[in-house]
Parts: C-alpha cells; sequence; structure tokens
C-alpha cells in the first residue's frame, strides 16, 4: 500500500519557506505566497509566458464567414468531425478546469501554485472559446447533441471514462502512486489527447476553410504547449526529488494506452473520409507525437520508427515564405506587450 499523501495547510506557521529545503510535493511552506524567493526558475519563466499570452475568445474575428462555410464547403464527413472533435476538446478543458485544483493542493511550491491557478483560468477561457464558435457557427439545436454526444458515441465515452476515472481514483484516495498516476494523465492529456483534433483544424485551415476556427484553435494549441510544460517540469522535479515515487514503467504504460486510444478514436470520428487526413497518417502522427512527448521527460522514443510529422502541410503553415504565409505567427498576437515583463515577479 502506497503512502497518502497530505494536502497542503492554507496556514501553516511552523512551516518553512527557505528555497533550499523546498520540494516540488510533500514540503512544509507556511502557505504565503513569497514570489521573491523561488526556488523552480521555470515556474518563473513560465509564469511570464502565460500572462503574455492573455486573450479572449470574442477578439478573434471571421466566425460569421465559418458559420456560412460550414454549410456550403464542408462535406458531411467534415461536418461530423468538426462536430466530434469538438465535443472531445469541450470535455478535456472543463475536467481540467475543475480537477487541477485537486493536484494543486498537494504541490508544495507557491510558484507552480501560481502558474497552475492560471492555467486553470486558461481552461476556463478555452471552454468559452468552444461555447463562442457553437454559438457562432452551428445551430442552436446541434449544440446539445454536441456538448453530449459521450452519450450516443460509445467509443468518445470510453475515453472520457477513461481519463476521468484515474482523476477520480486520486481525489477518492489521495496516495503517492495515485498522484503519480494523476499528473502523467495531466501530462498525457495536455501533450497527446488534443492534437489529433488541433491537426484536424489545421488540414482544414491548409485548405482554405474555417479560419476563424482555426484561429481560435491556434491560440488554444499557444496555451496548451505551457500547460505540457508544466507538466513535464513537474514529472522531472519528482524524478529528481522523489525517485522513489517516480515511475518510468507507468509513464511508458500509460503513453502506450493514450496512443492507442487516440488513434483508434482519430481513425473513428475522421477515418478516411478527410482530404490529407487517413488512417495511416492518423497513426503515423501520433506515434511521432508520442515519442516528441516522452523526449520532454527525457526518455527514449515508444516507437522507434515514427522519425518525422506526417503532415507537412504544418510545415507550410508556419512557414513565412509559403504562398500562406505564417498562419500561426499572424494568427496568435499578445493581447499584452511582453517588453513590460522585466523578468522580476514585480510589475
Amino acid at each position: 500500500m502506497t503512502e497518502e499523501m497530505k494536502r497542503n495547510a492554507l496556514f501553516n506557521p511552523k512551516g518553512n519557506d527557505n528555497v533550499e529545503k523546498r520540494t516540488i510535493i510533500k514540503g512544509a511552506t507556511t502557505g504565503l505566497f513569497n514570489l521573491n524567493a523561488t526556488k523552480y526558475t521555470w515556474a518563473k519563466s513560465l509564469y511570464q509566458v502565460m500572462i503574455g499570452n492573455f486573450w479572449v475568445p470574442e477578439k478573434v474575428s471571421g466566425l460569421k464567414d465559418d458559420a456560412r462555410m460550414f454549410h456550403t464547403d464542408l462535406s458531411p464527413e467534415e461536418q461530423k468531425a468538426y462536430k466530434g472533435i469538438l465535443s472531445f476538446l469541450i470535455f478535456l478543458d472543463s475536467i481540467q478546469t475543475v480537477n487541477l485544483p485537486h493536484f494543486s493542493d498537494y504541490i508544495t511550491s507557491p510558484e507552480v501554485n501560481l502558474i497552475l491557478s492560471i492555467q486553470a483560468y486558461q481552461e476556463a477561457i478555452h471552454s468559452q472559446s468552444y461555447a463562442t464558435i457553437l454559438e457562432s457557427v452551428v445551430e442552436s439545436k446541434e449544440r446539445d447533441e454536441i456538448y453530449y454526444f459521450w452519450r450516443t458515441d460509445a467509443v468518445l465515452l470510453h475515453r472520457n471514462e477513461y481519463i476521468g476515472q484515474i482523476y477520480e481514483d486520486f481525489i477518492n484516495e489521495p496516495s503517492d502512486k495515485n498522484f503519480f498516476r494523476g499528473i502523467v494523465a495531466n501530462f498525457l492529456l495536455e501533450s497527446v489527447y488534443f492534437y489529433n483534433g488541433f491537426a484536424y483544424f489545421d488540414t482544414l485551415v491548409d485548405r482554405m476553410k474555417m479560419l476563424a476556427t482555426g484561429r481560435m484553435i491556434a491560440y488554444i494549441r499557444r496555451d496548451e504547449l505551457t500547460h505540457i510544460t508544466i507538466f513535464s517540469n513537474i514529472i522531472r522535479e519528482i524524478r529528481r526529488e522523489f525517485p522513489e515515487i517516480y515511475n518510468e514503467k507507468l509513464i511508458l504504460e500509460m503513453m502506450a494506452t493514450a496512443v492507442d486510444q487516440e488513434i483508434e478514436w482519430g481513425k473513428h470520428i475522421l477515418g478516411n473520409r478527410i482530404p490529407g487526413i487517413n488512417s495511416e497518417t492518423t497513426e503515423d502522427y501520433t506515434h511521432w507525437l508520442a515519442n516528441n512527448r516522452l523526449a520532454m521527460l527525457g526518455i527514449g522514443p515508444l516507437y522507434p520508427n515514427a522519425v518525422s510529422n506526417p503532415y507537412k502541410h504544418l510545415d507550410r503553415l508556419q512557414d513565412p515564405n509559403s504562398d500562406k504565409g505564417n498562419f500561426f505567427e499572424t494568427t496568435v498576437v499578445n493581447y499584452t506587450q511582453s517588453s513590460s515583463m522585466n523578468g522580476s515577479w514585480d510589475f
């Protein structure tokens, strides 16, 4: 039986905020956010980036064009994929918004607690962005069908239940093992589960379809990249500070499960019906992505033959010399001026 973790005290007068004694979990700080004394420099850097990434869905223009294009330019297969993928993305961001505080309660680093709070806020913004897309693009009678698509789709229900149960296991039994399993699940959700969906919207953009939705997804993807970085760093700190909790075998097993589920879902909702996407590219992309994410944890590839991204149009969208321009670069513009951030916690 693994050791049960203890939730942080809101205020611990006997706590010690000394940076040298600080640990990512199982520490005993006072509860005070003394941000002039930080141990994890990566958290401080991420704070700067995440604050600079502020955006609101209402400022993304062009959804009226998407509403027209949805009915006139998308095939029935593309419409089904559009709605099904949005349903899964809505679930992922919904569960993260609610669940993140449960894990933050056991993180004993104020600077990491702070960026987890920003992440939860960003997940709520993502939920708002999906609501904005649905309100603008699809008929009102279809919205509940999209939100609750898992009620009629067994593949999606299985995926939602799998990740939800991992989180519930930790909430019900906050042991070392369940905490680490939950942290790995967070990493996989942020780094793998979103990305075939993102690739679908990018494929539409490459064909000059649903450009406003693509812009919204570009903002969301930018946020998700910081979320991936948060959890990859938490996992690496646990490996360094608590090797008895770190479990690389579990990471590989969970990654393999995530990959299998993502491929099954991708083939189910996309199949071979979308120009530019087929069962083979779905599998190759997910394997390549998994290797890329494992490398962030300092772990070797799980799929040695997956050495390149099969979706070359992603390179075109990011190439400033292409006829489409740098879609991601020109779309994702900070609403705040990063030059005003001087590297300290004081603004």
